[in-house]
């Protein structure tokens, strides 16, 4: 068994391949800011990806209440537009690439954090 593709280390990747790609859709949306009808557009949330990603595969296992997540309620409403039709908000789009990029650090120190443990255990310091 190789625990770099189990667990909190693999966990840790697929949150960080996540995150890389939510930041290259904002990025999309702030480089269109100007342009006339763009429509921003984000990525589903990490936690649905990770529900669909591990749907219940044996009628024994447990699901989910009612067949729904209850954490997993996202609001969906349309942005406001401008007059042009652009519904590109740069505060709103700003802090969603502070927050990407506030839970890609997170995410790299809990991966190197996982890695050093392994090391440990394994008598290796570097």
């Amino acid at each position: 068994m190789d625990p770099t593709r189990t667990g909190p280390i693999a966990l840790a990747e697929s949150r960080m391949r996540w995150l890389d790609a939510r930041q290259r859709v904002l990025s999309q949306n702030v480089a269109n800011a100007d342009t006339p009808g763009f429509r921003p557009s984000d990525l589903r949330p990490f936690g649905q990806a990770v529900s669909a990603a591990l749907a219940q595969t044996n009628a024994r296992h447990l699901g989910p209440v009612n067949g729904a997540d209850p954490r997993a309620r996202a609001e969906r409403r349309l942005p406001d537009r401008s007059m042009d039709g652009n519904g590109v908000a740069l505060d709103r789009e700003a802090i969603r690439i502070a927050d990407t990029e506030t839970a890609h650090a997170l995410a790299v120190g809990l991966h190197r954090r996982f890695l050093g443990m392994f090391r440990t255990a394994l008598g290796r310091s570097s």
